[in-house]
C-alpha cells in the first residue's frame, strides 16, 4: 500500500482539491483529509488497471507495478485495503457530520462511476469504435474522480452550492482534457518519459481519441475541452490562478 500510494506521481486530484477550496475563500490545508482520500481512491485503481487480468502492465510511475513488485495476489489486496482506507481516511475531516455524509457518498458513487468506466474500457477493446461510448468511458474512468476531487475543495472549503457546481463542470472538463491528452501520449512519448507503457493502447485496440479521431484531432479536443474547464471558474470570487495553470498542464505535459 505505502509503495503504490506514495510513489512518484503528479498528485493532481489532491492538489486540485486543495486549490478548490482556496478558490471559495477556504484553506488547502484545512481539506487534506479529504485530498488523501482521493489519491487512495486514485492509487487502488491504478494497482487493479495494472493487473494481468486488466491492462497487465509491468511498469507505474518509473517503477514495476505492485504486482510484478509484490505478486498478483498481494496487488489485489492491496488495492482492496487502499480503497477501504479511502474512506476512513475522509471520515477524518474537518466539517460537520452532515458535510461528511455527503461527500461519502459522493465518493461512492464517484468510485462506481470510475469501475464502471473501466469495465466498458475492457469490453470495447477491438470493437466497433464510437463516439458516444469513448466519452461515456473517458468521463467515468478519469473524468468522474477529478470533478469529485473539484467539488470536495468547494464543499469542505466553505462554497455555496453554485460555487460547488462550478468547481464539478470545471472538472469535469478537465478530466477529459487530461484523459484525451494521456491518449495521445500513450502514441507519442516514450516509455521514460510517460514512466509506464507506450504504444500499449494501439497494441490492445483500446478505443482511444486518437484511435476514433487521429492526433492533431485529439490534441485539438483536449484543448477545446481545458479552455471549456478554465470557463467554469468565472464565477468564483477567489484566487483561480493555480486551478487555471493546472488546466494548462493537463493539456501541455509531457507524461
Amino acid at each position: 500500500m505505502h509503495y503504490s500510494a506514495l510513489a512518484p506521481g503528479k498528485r493532481l486530484r489532491p492538489a486540485l482539491c486543495m486549490e478548490s477550496a482556496r478558490a471559495v475563500g477556504g484553506s488547502p490545508q484545512d481539506v487534506l483529509d479529504a485530498a488523501c482520500a482521493l489519491e487512495l481512491v486514485h492509487a487502488f485503481s491504478l494497482v487493479h488497471d495494472d493487473l494481468p487480468a486488466l491492462d497487465n502492465d509491468d511498469l507505474r510511475r518509473g517503477r514495476a507495478t505492485c504486482h510484478i513488485k509484490f505478486g498478483e495476489a498481494t496487488a489485489i489486496m492491496a488495492g482492496d485495503a487502499l480503497f477501504a482506507l479511502a474512506f476512513r481516511t475522509l471520515r477524518n475531516q474537518m466539517g460537520t457530520d452532515t458535510q461528511r455524509a455527503v461527500a461519502m457518498g459522493w465518493l461512492a458513487d464517484t468510485s462506481l462511476e470510475l469501475v464502471q468506466g473501466e469495465t466498458l474500457d475492457l469490453l470495447s477493446e477491438g470493437a466497433e469504435p464510437s463516439a458516444d461510448t469513448l466519452e461515456f468511458i473517458h468521463r467515468r474512468k478519469t473524468g468522474s474522480l477529478i470533478a469529485c476531487a473539484c467539488a470536495f475543495g468547494g464543499h469542505f472549503g466553505g462554497g455555496t452550492e453554485a460555487e460547488v457546481a462550478a468547481l464539478r463542470s470545471y472538472g469535469e472538463r478537465l478530466g477529459l482534457a487530461f484523459q484525451i491528452a494521456d491518449d495521445v501520449l500513450n502514441e507519442t512519448a516514450s516509455v521514460e518519459t510517460l514512466g509506464k507503457a507506450a504504444g500499449s493502447d494501439k497494441a490492445r485496440g483500446k478505443l482511444t481519441y486518437p484511435a476514433l479521431y487521429g492526433i492533431e484531432a485529439a490534441k485539438l479536443r483536449a484543448r477545446e475541452e481545458s479552455d471549456k474547464a478554465t470557463e467554469c471558474l468565472r464565477s468564483l470570487l477567489g484566487p483561480t490562478e493555480a486551478l487555471l495553470e493546472l488546466a494548462r498542464f493537463s493539456v501541455e505535459r509531457s507524461n
